[in-house]
């Protein structure tokens, strides 16, 4: 049993394609099946190491990018897309997998369409509420399509509707579940006062960084910040910080991250009372599965349509709030914190609304779906 993953460009599309290879070997095991073949066909990973831990076959394809804005790099990138959707022919052609799951996204494409060449299953899963382009058209000739946001199948082509189902976020089994012993310990943080989470996604958000660094002085007098700045962002922040907390009694309650590892998430997820983020559909299904109240902070509508739909359809869920950037200031971002903290009521219903959001079990949704897709394109 052989079963292709794609999609990418962001962690956003890759993280649940190894969310549902884990679900799949352990599904498979449960059900004493043969362990199935996994491959990644695509450009570069977002995360190499993750194909590598999962045993997952990286089949290198190219694919370019299509921009909603007018650029001479969407020229240059349709020829690396008509190359990647021949490179993907040939590929599948060889590997003859039993099925194609797609998480969405540009590197998407080229392999989707040699699956439909090839008449290949393909099973599709879109995260965002207002679903991608390629989600969109591969729905027509997708045998499931699985989504995320309640409000995503209206925007499908009406006659794929009967196809669709609202499954939740695939996310790893390794953070699904929140650490709630030694977190203190293991942060160094002061057990007396609750904690604030910060998440700026994988590359940080500078935006929200600056904002945070401003409010800092205030914030630490209350709480233990937990800041993950991004990776490239880190010495900046962590060198203001020094600066701005110099003469404060209060420096241990902060701490800075580049990028949480697992145990550190899982720890910093178990701590948290409140967490400030982004709007990715995969930070928010995250901290819905662990049941976090929220602020959001979506990147703008000028850069991306997705996170403010995103950011919006889960505060109409009841889980959280929602600051537009041109908003965010130190001000109204302390306020902010002040109104949830010291409203028990309403952190409870923004408790109880994200757990009903978050639909978990996903990854084995798309698991068992998968398994039984390549089962039936089996040759007998």
């Amino acid at each position: 049993m052989k079963i292709a993953l794609t999609g990418g460009g962001s962690g956003g599309h890759f993280y649940p394609l190894i969310a549902v290879a884990e679900a799949v070997e352990d599904l498979a095991k449960e059900r004493a099946l043969i362990e199935p073949k996994l491959y990644y066909i695509g450009p570069a990973p977002f995360d190499k190491v993750a194909l590598l831990e999962h045993d997952i076959t990286h089949v290198v394809s190219s694919a370019g990018r299509m921009r909603r804005y007018a650029s001479v790099l969407n020229f240059l990138d349709g020829f690396k897309t008509f190359f990647g959707i021949i490179q993907s022919t040939i590929q599948l052609f060889s590997l003859y997998p039993d099925v194609v799951f797609s998480s969405g996204g540009f590197v998407a494409f080229p392999v989707l369409y040699a699956a439909r060449i090839l008449a290949i299953p393909v099973v599709i899963y879109d995260a965002d509420a207002t679903p991608g382009r390629v989600s969109l058209w591969s729905a027509k000739f997708a045998k499931w399509i699985a989504v995320a946001h309640p409000d995503a199948a209206a925007h499908f082509p009406e006659k794929t509707r009967s196809k669709i189902a609202r499954i939740g976020h695939p996310i790893r089994a390794e953070i699904e579940m929140p650490a709630k012993e030694g977190g203190y310990e293991f942060l160094k943080l002061d057990p007396s006062v609750p904690t604030i989470l910060i998440m700026g996604g994988s590359q940080g958000a500078r935006a929200i960084n600056e904002v945070i660094l401003d409010a800092l002085p205030e914030l630490v007098k209350k709480y233990n910040i937990i800041h993950q700045t991004g990776r490239d962002n880190l010495e900046e922040v962590t060198g203001i910080a020094g600066v701005v907390l110099k003469d404060s009694p209060y420096t241990e309650r902060y701490r800075a991250f580049g990028l949480l590892n697992t145990i550190a998430e899982r720890m910093a997820a178990g701590l948290a009372a409140l967490v400030i983020a982004r709007a990715g559909s995969g930070t928010i299904f995250e901290v819905a599965a662990w049941g976090i109240p929220a602020i959001l902070v979506p990147i703008p509508l000028d850069v991306s349509h997705d996170q403010t739909t995103n950011a919006f359809s889960y505060a109409r869920a009841g889980g959280c709030v929602v600051i537009e950037q041109h908003n965010l200031k130190p001000h109204l971002l302390l306020a902010e914190i002040e109104r949830l903290m010291n409203d028990s009521v309403a952190l409870e219903g923004m408790r109880m609304a994200a757990r009903a959001f978050a639909r978990p079990h996903a990854a084995k949704k798309i698991a068992q779906i998968l398994l039984e897709t390549a089962i039936e394109h089996e040759p007998v």
